[in-house]
């Protein structure tokens, strides 16, 4: 369905399909700039670039094979162009921190959950290392596939998998122990 919203944007200049793009990513794109920027308004912010950026490169888009890759690479470039202008020189990313359950939307039967089982799971994926953090989050929260993940991180989909398996270890065994 992604592909007849680019075409549509491309060829027509669709507003509607602009809208239909925007309705399917935002929340996903909102999320990861947080992870770089932690502010939401800057996170807002920086989405309206992205999809800004998508509107003026609207002709380009039927030559793009993977959307999906294209526009968490745009937000990572807006996200770290942001930061530069900042005059942020440094960021460790073993010091941001990953809500895993920020701007998601939830069900009845999620609201069930406890505070104090999301508050864990939190903390046990803020005790992840890095590589495997962001892992989790692109798979897991993100729904990712493998192979877009390991693309996007630079690594190989057995090393992903590795990462994966790590932090999901990680994770039982921290929830385990409360």
């Amino acid at each position: 369905m992604t592909r007849y919203w680019m075409e549509a944007l491309a060829y027509r200049d669709s507003e509607e399909a602009l809208k239909s793009l925007y309705i399917s990513y935002c929340d996903c794109i909102m999320r990861y700039l947080f992870m770089y920027v932690k502010s939401t308004e800057t996170a807002e912010e920086l989405t309206s670039d992205v999809f800004f950026a998508v509107w003026e490169n609207r002709k380009k888009l039927p030559q793009i094979i993977d959307f999906k890759a294209y526009i968490y690479k745009l937000a990572q470039y807006k996200a770290l162009n942001y930061l530069r202008d900042k005059k942020i020189t440094y960021i460790d990313l073993d010091e941001l921190s990953i809500d895993v359950f920020a701007y998601t939307k939830t069900t009845p039967e999620d609201d069930l959950i406890s505070k104090e089982v999301i508050d864990s799971i939190n903390q046990a994926i803020e005790q992840l290392p890095t590589k495997c953090k962001l892992a989790f989050k692109l798979v897991r929260e993100d729904n990712m596939k493998y192979k877009e993940a390991a693309a996007h991180l630079n690594i190989s989909v057995k090393t992903l998998e590795a990462h994966l398996t790590a932090a999901m270890k990680k994770i039982k065994e921290i929830i385990g122990k409360e």
